[in-house]
């Protein structure tokens, strides 16, 4: 009669050693019906699962394995697996898989217990933990580690909207960010990424900055802050903003334009989606003239933003149709997907407004970056501790994979 075993192998990991342990399966005629293989510090934990035949040969490929991790330093363990329970393990491969990301600047255990327990909690089962992160020297500051874990967890959640409201609660508990995804054929075959600007792209609102050196700063915050918010309409509340700025100096635009700062991550990412093929583009309710200087410094594609109306070296004030808005920005998504011959499933949005939201739901994957609470509670994902790179690990992006 055939045997089924669950081989585990653990202990100091060394070159050689999974070809010496298949090499003595081989001997005995073994098919293999699984496995996996994991080094952490050194550590090797190394799991097969087998078929023996029924040739009587069960007992002599085992002791050969025990002897041979035993010349190795390795420690072994057999467990019989019955042909019922393996049916059963068989069947349970098309359920759904998700993607948990868990993002933070340092990761410690209580953040690990928090997000397993919510997951088991919702009726799902962890297959695999992996570290997307590279390795952290014991003195970084605080401020400026990365750490992100990635957990493939099978099963469809009891309920999905309740999961994903605690995912919230306890990311802004902790101060980390919790990402949930389906672990579909698009996730590692995205093509194009789309962008705001403002308080996105640059650490700024250039409204404001523009608003600021006319003398009406406050009064001009005050309405952005409540357009973010969602407590406005963009487009009425651009117009109101833009025509306080009428009669401001073309000058300032330049001094403004050299003064702002990319958000943390920015380089990086843009390098790296460059790199991997991606198409990238800003859609801004901003303005173009300083859209384009971030295209020029980003080398992004293609560029959607609001013209400044000048006439004598000063601004009008007057708004230039079309205005790039909140539909406008899911229009512009959804014809550039179409030009590059793209599913939207296969883009990526990032904003931090209420005028981001449609172009985020419209979107494969959605991301609200450092937004404000109702925009976080709205889109499909949220990053709000890391940089913008921190997206890259939506992606399964390991920071490895960029010393390529």
């Amino acid at each position: 009669m055939r045997e089924i075993v669950l081989i585990n192998i653990t202990g100091e990991d060394r070159p050689g050693l999974t070809a010496a342990i298949t090499g003595v399966l081989a001997q005995g005629g073994v098919n293999i019906l699984d496995i996996g293989q994991a080094v952490i510090h050194d550590t090797l934990s190394f799991g097969i699962l087998v078929e023996i035949p029924d040739n009587g040969e069960a007992s002599s490929v085992l002791k050969d394995v025990l002897f041979t991790a035993y010349k190795l330093d390795q420690q072994v363990r057999f467990t019989p697996v019955s042909e019922s329970d393996y049916q059963q393990w068989v069947g349970g491969q098309g359920k759904s898989r998700y993607i948990v990301t868990l993002l933070t600047r340092k990761v410690t255990a209580e953040q690990l217990q928090r997000v397993s327990s919510i997951t088991a909690k919702y009726g799902l089962n962890i297959d695999h933990i992996d570290r997307l992160s590279g390795r952290m020297p014991l003195d970084m500051p605080a401020d400026q580690g990365k750490g992100c874990i990635e957990f493939s967890v099978r099963g469809e959640p009891a309920d999905p909207v309740a999961l994903r409201a605690e995912f919230l609660s306890v990311a802004q508990e902790l101060n980390v960010d919790i990402a949930f995804q389906r672990d579909s054929l698009f996730r590692r075959n995205r093509r194009l990424a789309v962008f705001d600007m403002d308080s996105t792209l640059i650490e700024a609102e250039v409204i404001d900055e523009l608003a600021k050196a006319a003398g009406v700063g406050d009064q001009v915050a005050e309405i952005t802050e409540r357009a973010m918010r969602g407590e406005l309409d963009f487009r009425a509340s651009f117009k109101e903003r833009l025509g306080l700025l009428q009669g401001l100096s073309e000058e300032v635009l330049e001094e403004i334009g050299a003064s702002l700062r990319l958000t943390e991550g920015a380089e990086t990412l843009f390098a790296e989606l460059k790199r991997l093929g991606y198409k990238t583009a800003i859609l801004s309710g901003g303005f173009s003239y300083f859209a384009k200087q971030l295209q020029a410094k980003l080398g992004i594609d293609y560029v959607f933003a609001n013209e400044l109306q000048i006439v004598d070296g000063k601004l009008t004030g007057v708004a230039v149709e079309p205005i790039v808005d909140a539909q406008r920005k899911a229009d512009l998504l959804r014809e550039l997907a179409q030009k590059e011959g793209l599913r939207l499933e296969q883009t990526i949005a990032v904003g931090d407004g209420a005028n981001d939201l449609p172009m985020l739901g419209l979107a494969g994957l959605g991301v609200a970056f450092r937004a404000k609470p109702l925009v976080k509670q709205s889109a499909k994902q949220a990053i709000s501790t890391l940089g913008l790179d921190g997206i890259l690990y939506l992606l399964g992006f390991r920071d490895r994979d960029g010393q390529d």
